[in-house]
């Protein structure tokens, strides 16, 4: 009896250990077995693949199998890099809650919104962002993830990260010309980078784009707007940098004889139109008048716009949060402003120095030409005359701020009585800087000029002390304080 009760016991053990060993070993085995039936093996190749192709159903078995979510290529990069470089979503959010970071750094110090951002993932660039990712760091060569998406001519994640990286614009507008990146310039300008940008050594985006041979980016800059008659710190302009470089046809198409409407000084309501978009811009807020025809842009002086309101950071705790008596009022509270656009336009002639009484004027072109013009005699081939030339002492960016003697001419244009002041040295313009600027509570357009005041809804009053080209400077007439704000673009 006792001989077969240990044989009966034997014989249980090694059923129990059959039925329990295999269920130890089943969940390997099982994701195993799985991962094969789905085309996988239980490799890092695979793992990689299941990532990019957003298979988020072998992901998990590949962990249930004991595979690493922090598994690097042989490029350093995780699977959370290949995730946003595929657009790959589920991928993405599966890394994220097994424990991989939204900055971790992959091949080239880059993160995986640079990745999404060079492969043009915007939705993902969009989603990252909201998931923490920092598009302010930069990888191994010193570029953030706008600036790569601009080099590698990424249009669609340009435009995600524009909204982010406002401070960075006109750098990236300079990369986007410097590299001929004709549809990253629109997006850029659309979210208001300023075709006025210069590198250190002056040159403007026209002019890397011309001096690149970039035709199509050329053709699209002179189309918004850039100057053709700007020099840089050499006195080169677009034109003469494009010509050194050999790329004629470019330097033909920035080049042309003045016609007499590029020597007239404009009026207000020229600039106005000048301003207006060039086509219906479905971002905007409707501006539609009793007619239903689009309201004109009207200039901001004397206008009474929205109620002032104060940006959420700089109101003040109220006294039921914090406790006190005497909270402080609002430090700067105005109209809910943005600026759109800014236009300055410069006139192709170049004051070179007045000598007793007569002005020494260069006309640009194919080939400049210099005149000399004395008060009361008209430039010829323009509509403008010259009131007055005289020689003065005045602060000069050519002498780092210090006073130095300067050439000055009054011109007056006869045909709209406009008038204006060219000092050798510096640009001629046919206006005063103005920015289009947006009344966000009503979408209402208003040209805005330095030194014009206009009043919001509960009286205060406001004064446009500065407009540089992506940026303007609002004053309030009470207090002397100032609020900048920057150019947004149409769809900023």
């Amino acid at each position: 009896m006792i001989g077969m009760g240990h044989t009966w016991r034997l014989g249980m053990l090694a059923i129990l250990l059959a039925t329990v060993f295999p269920a130890c070993r089943k969940p390997a085995d099982a994701s195993k077995s799985d991962l094969a039936e789905a085309g996988y093996q239980l490799t890092a190749e695979d793992w990689f693949r299941a990532a990019r192709t957003d298979d988020t159903t072998a992901l998990k078995r590949f962990v249930q199998g004991g595979f690493k979510a922090d598994t690097r290529d042989s490029h350093g990069d995780t699977a959370l890099h290949a995730a946003a470089a595929a657009g790959a979503p589920g991928a993405a959010d599966f890394m994220l809650d097994h424990g991989l970071d939204s900055n971790v750094r992959g091949a080239m110090e880059r993160t995986p919104l640079m990745a999404a951002a060079a492969a043009d993932q915007a939705s993902m660039v969009r989603w990252l962002i909201k998931q923490g990712a920092d598009p302010q760091l930069k990888d191994q060569e010193g570029f953030n993830a706008l600036m790569l998406a601009v080099r590698e001519g990424r249009s669609a994640a340009v435009a995600e990260l524009a909204v982010v990286h406002g401070e960075n614009l006109d750098s990236a507008l300079l990369l986007a010309a410097l590299t001929g990146q004709a549809a990253v310039i629109d997006t850029l300008t659309n979210y208001g980078a300023s075709v006025y940008a210069r590198m250190e050594d002056g040159r403007t985006p026209l002019m890397l784009a011309a001096q690149n041979g970039h035709k199509e980016a050329v053709a699209l800059l002179l189309d918004i707007g850039a100057s053709r008659f700007s020099t840089d710190a050499s006195g080169q302009t677009a034109a003469a940098l494009a010509t050194a470089a050999n790329h004629t046809e470019i330097a033909a198409l920035i080049l042309r004889e003045p016609a007499p409407a590029d020597l007239a000084l404009e009026t207000p309501e020229q600039i106005a139109l000048h301003l207006e978009p060039a086509a219906p811009d479905e971002t905007q807020p409707n501006d539609i008048n009793s007619s239903g025809a689009s309201a004109p842009i009207i200039p901001i002086e004397g206008q009474t716009l929205s109620a002032a309101v104060m940006p959420e950071a700089d109101q003040p705790a109220s006294q039921a949060q914090t406790g006190a008596s005497d909270a402080k009022p609002a430090r700067f509270a105005m109209p809910p402003l943005v600026m759109r656009r800014y236009r300055e336009r410069e006139v192709p002639v170049r004051l070179k120095t007045v000598s007793t009484d007569v002005a020494t004027l260069e006309i640009l072109g194919p080939t400049p030409t210099e005149i000399q013009v004395k008060p009361g005699e008209a430039i010829p081939g323009s509509p403008l005359l010259l009131v007055s030339a005289t020689r003065r002492m005045q602060d000069s960016k050519l002498n780092l701020g210090a006073p130095m003697e300067v050439s000055v001419v009054e011109v007056r244009d006869s045909q709209t009585g406009a008038t204006r002041e060219w000092i050798s040295g510096e640009p001629a313009t046919a206006h005063d800087p103005v920015a289009l600027v947006e009344d966000a509570a009503t979408g209402r357009r208003y040209a805005a000029t330095p030194g014009r005041r206009f009043k919001s809804a509960d009286g205060s009053e406001f004064i446009v002390a500065d407009i540089r080209p992506n940026q303007i400077v609002i004053e309030d007439a009470a207090t002397g304080a100032v609020k900048t704000l920057p150019l947004r673009g149409p769809r900023g």
